[in-house]
Formats: C-alpha cells, structure tokens, sequence
C-alpha cells in the first residue's frame, strides 16, 4: 500500500469516530468530492487500511457477560496441529479472539460465557477437547477496563 496522505488519515479518523457516515458526508467532512472519497475509500478498503464496518454489541446484554483469558499449550507445534487446533477453535462461538503466541503457552483466547457453569460446559466440550491440548490456564475478568477495536489515529497520552 502506499503511503497514507491527510485525506487518507482524515477519512480514517472521521471514520473511526462515526462509521455511519454517508459518503456524500464523509466527503464533506474531509473535503473532498464524493467521488473522489468513494476512490480513496474503496483503495482503503483494498488495501486492509479499513478492515471492516460492524456494530460493537454487548456481550453482557446477549446473555454472556463471564469473559475469560484461557492460555492453551499444544503437545507440539507442527504446522499440522496449529491448523487442526485453530480450525477448530474457529468453529467453537464462545471463543471470540484467539492469538497465536510466543512463550510459555502456545494460544491465548478470550472466551465468553453465561455463568460458571457455561464455562464448565465449553471447557469440557470444546477447549480440553480442542486436538493437541495438553495445557490450559484460566483467568476470569473481574471488570473490563478498556476494549479498544484499533490504535486511535488521534494523538493521545
């Protein structure tokens, strides 16, 4: 990609703070024709510079505000078996963010539940049963601090 100019960075930052924007608006804001901001934007798209659009929901109001950080140790790390493992993670609802990892554990995931007892039917059913587990290490959220979707484009601490 080549490097973001300030129309690029103005559409970013507008967007950032209300993803609603029409384009005709957006256009407006960063001074620039419609049409010329529908270019940038697609190229920004395109690019993976704005990797998507979407509604931030309440994990606590669907029902599962038990949020869990799980470390997760594989027997090995053959190509074979971090693709058997993060396949089947992907197909399991409750794990919402899983990371690769260097260290001790191999996979950090965060994982929603109902309640505890939730918590003890994914950890039997999906996590200890994910292929190659030999390790798993939980820590349950007491408060969610800050959840930030991306680095802010606006200057800050």
């Amino acid at each position: 990609m080549e490097p973001l100019d300030r129309f690029d960075i103005a559409i970013m930052r507008a967007l950032e703070r209300e993803g609603r924007l029409s384009n005709n608006a957006l256009a407006e804001k960063v001074g620039l024709s419609p049409s010329a901001c529908s270019r940038r934007l697609d190229r920004l798209e395109a690019a993976g510079a704005i990797a998507g659009y979407h509604a931030r929901l309440s994990n606590r109001a669907l029902g599962h505000p038990i949020t869990v950080m799980v470390h997760i140790g594989l027997s090995g790390q053959s190509e074979r078996q971090l693709s058997e493992f993060e396949a089947a993670v992907r197909r399991c609802p409750n794990v919402l963010v899983c990371f690769l990892m260097s260290g001790e554990y191999d996979y950090l995931l965060r994982v929603v539940a109902r309640d505890l007892a939730d918590f003890e039917r994914i950890h039997k059913t999906h996590l200890s049963a994910f292929p190659h587990v030999v390790r798993i290490n939980t820590s349950f959220a007491l408060r969610e601090v800050l959840d930030r979707p991306a680095v802010s484009l606006d200057p800050g601490c």
